[in-house]
């Protein structure tokens, strides 16, 4: 499952910044693509997202990037590997505010502003904002899961 993930990852590589977007080569954020990822794998996404904003001082739903990951993707304790989704906290926040998918136990990809989609070292700045590590469900989905429909 983690060489999936990963390929579906890269395949967004070079994409452009687009805040809310999720289209390979067209535009992403970083939600867009774990979103992205996830119609690779799956199909449909979970659920509708709710518009969000770009400056992280929303404080309306300041949890919502964590509890998405908590209901939608499976924790991980162990050791880092490739294929699952890194969450991180910036700027002091509480609560994660960017998210990528780790390619190797060095090395994630990420939708940043001014850069698009890339691949990055996961550096020691990078490692100590990871807030929460999930892995994408095992194919096929379990029943039941795709109830929320999404169109984007």
């Amino acid at each position: 499952m983690s060489a999936t993930v990963v390929e579906a990852a890269r395949a967004f590589l070079g994409t452009p910044y687009r805040h809310q977007a999720s289209t390979i080569g067209a535009g992403c954020d970083c939600l867009g693509l774990l979103r992205g990822v996830w119609r690779q794998l799956y199909g449909d996404e979970p659920m509708a997202v709710p518009a969000y904003r770009a400056d992280m001082r929303d404080p309306l739903n300041a949890a919502a990037l964590r509890l998405a990951a908590e209901r939608f993707l499976l924790a991980e304790t162990g050791p880092l590997e490739a294929g699952q989704v890194l969450l991180f906290r910036l700027n002091g926040a509480a609560e994660p505010k960017h998210c990528g998918i780790l390619v190797s136990a060095d090395r994630f990809i990420h939708a940043q502003e001014r850069l698009g989609v890339i691949e990055a070292n996961l550096t020691e700045g990078w490692s100590a904002r990871i807030s929460g590590r999930f892995r994408f469900p095992d194919l096929p989905l379990p029943s039941g899961e795709r109830s929320e429909r999404s169109d984007g």
